[in-house]
């Protein structure tokens, strides 16, 4: 190769050298760009250099490990905006349920000592009904918060969706290309890394490169959301145990959607909301259920037991929530049931849910799904089972395999209401003790302090109990993300030492090859004056 040739293939690898600095300074904000570098070596046997590749500066090691760490992340951050909600609810000493019941109390008191005066009976009754109020009036915030989550899991899975099929689109692009010039299209692959880690942000998902080329993401158990150039859509579905409540379904290959099961969906956005939901919001729910119930109960029992100013039996001050039941729509049998607080067995109520699993002949396992503790029972002759101060009757013995799903309190303070408006339905006394007797006044006010939560704690015990766990529970996540933040942060900065574009390197870069350009165009100046001159010479 002549020394003009030489300068002419320096030029050229200078040109490209520059273009590819340019392209780096240019998308130095681009979201999800990788920089490029220009891989320049000698022309074999030609003295010449050449391009050998413009390479593209992504670890997919470092890639992935950034992507888990932001999924992590992006769950932490969703749980803590949810559950802080809840958390600054509950802490408010204003807005909270522990003066109301004070105040209630309060009431109480000042009946015992004045049982038949219209005054302190007015009294108790506007505080009941102010109690009442504010425990209806925080299941409807809990119950929005349910319907909320519904709704940002729609709104993820949508996201979810398209983010799924444009990297489908890309595989396929990415295949067209490479197939017709055998380039590798570096900005096509760039979208496409970037489509993944934003599909980080969503949820967990893994990602396989298959012959080193096209990507398949898959869900965290293996259900493919991407293979290739096909991409399958989730769905947002009524929970067959639950109608309230929104769970994510998946068709896949096989078409026919189904269900998830809640802990299938990890990390992300979506992750972090189920998980608060199950951890957290559906656990004060029932708490707050379970709170309802042993007040409502308890009142309502020493109600029955005395007299009214008009001398007849006390009726019920309370009315409240009933259990729910659902039955899964796969059951085989078309057994129906219904279940009512066991009063009797009110200690054994909790704050919790179950599953029933019914076997041949009546058999039951049943499941605490907030313990995973299982215990079995049977029906008895009138289709009836009790279990955690509840119980069910049943249209029907259910076939082996049906299942129902129990909420014995979740909806209990939705349904918490004053029954009283007639100042003297108010029993104070035992029957025959008269307008001053007051002995169910004072078993009243004594509840206060009475173990009636579970048979282990008093209502303002539960209550603070409550609090304190939401307090606890939020400072971790709190603690938990600020660290896995630290992590996704260092994550972050050694992906973009990596891929990251640089303005100081760039712009060094831009003057060296600068340099290198006009080197090589002295070269070909030079090979053509002594060009000239020997044609002089001859001449």
């Amino acid at each position: 190769m002549s020394i003009f040739n030489i300068g002419i293939s320096g030029l050229n690898v200078a040109q490209s050298a520059l273009t590819t600095t340019s392209k780096n300074i240019s998308n130095v904000y681009t979201p999800g760009y990788n920089r490029e570098v220009t891989i320049i070596g000698e022309a074999a046997g030609q003295g010449g250099v050449q391009v050998n590749e413009t390479q593209r500066q992504f670890d997919r090691f470092v890639s992935d490990q950034l992507n888990a760490a932001t999924s992590q992340s992006s769950a932490l951050a969703s749980y803590e905006k949810q559950i802080s909600q809840i958390d600054n609810l509950l802490a408010d000493g204003d807005a909270g349920l522990a003066p109301l019941m004070q105040n209630f109390f309060a009431a109480v008191q000042d009946l015992t000592g004045a049982p038949s005066d219209p005054a302190t009976r007015q009294g108790l009754l506007g505080a009941a009904d102010m109690l009442t109020s504010q425990f209806r009036s925080f299941d409807g915030y809990l119950s929005d918060m349910q319907q909320g989550v519904n709704s940002q899991l729609r709104d993820e899975v949508s996201q979810i969706n398209t983010l799924t099929g444009q990297v489908a689109d890309l595989n396929r692009e990415i295949a067209l290309v490479r197939g017709r010039t055998g380039e590798v299209p570096n900005g096509l692959l760039n979208q496409r890394d970037h489509l993944v880690a934003k599909l980080s942000e969503h949820m967990d998902v893994r990602l396989n490169v298959q012959d080193g080329r096209s990507y398949s993401v898959t869900l965290p158990d293996g259900q493919p959301l991407v293979n290739g150039q096909k991409a399958y859509a989730l769905e947002v579905i009524r929970a067959p145990n639950d109608p309230q409540r929104e769970v994510i379904g998946y068709g896949g290959p096989g078409g026919k959607v189904q269900p998830l099961s809640e802990n299938a969906i990890r990390g992300g956005t979506v992750g972090g909301l189920m998980t608060f939901r199950s951890e957290a919001l559906d656990r004060v729910q029932n708490q707050l259920g379970q709170l309802t119930v042993s007040l409502g109960v308890a009142v309502n029992r020493l109600q029955g037991q005395g007299e009214d100013l008009n001398g007849d039996p006390g009726e019920p001050f309370f009315a409240m929530g009933s259990p729910q039941v659902n039955a899964y729509p796969g059951n085989q049998s078309s057994s129906t049931a219904t279940a009512k607080i066991d009063v009797d067995n009110i200690d054994q109520l909790l704050a919790a849910d179950y599953t029933l699993r019914f076997n041949a002949g009546g058999s039951v396992e049943i499941t605490n799904k907030t313990t995973g503790q299982r215990s079995a029972g049977q029906l008895d002759g009138d289709n009836t089972l009790s279990f955690g101060g509840v119980t069910m009757s049943f249209s029907e013995v259910p076939g082996s395999g049906d299942r129902f799903e129990v909420q014995p309190v979740r909806r209990a303070a939705r349904g918490f209401e004053n029954l009283i408006s007639d100042l003297g339905k108010i029993v104070t006394g035992e029957p025959g003790g008269g307008s001053g007797d007051n002995r169910i006044a004072l078993k009243m006010q004594r509840l206060q302090d009475e173990p009636i939560v579970g048979g282990n704690a008093s209502l303002t015990q539960a209550y603070s109990g409550i609090v304190n766990e939401v307090g606890n529970r939020t400072s971790v996540v709190q603690a938990n993300l600020e660290a896995r933040q630290g992590i996704t942060d260092q994550l972050r900065a050694v992906q973009q030492s990596e891929s990251g574009v640089s303005l100081d390197e760039e712009a060094a870069n831009l003057l060296r090859f600068q340099q290198f350009y006009a080197a090589n165009a002295r070269v070909i100046d030079t090979a053509s004056t002594i060009f000239d001159t020997l044609l002089g010479l001859r001449n």
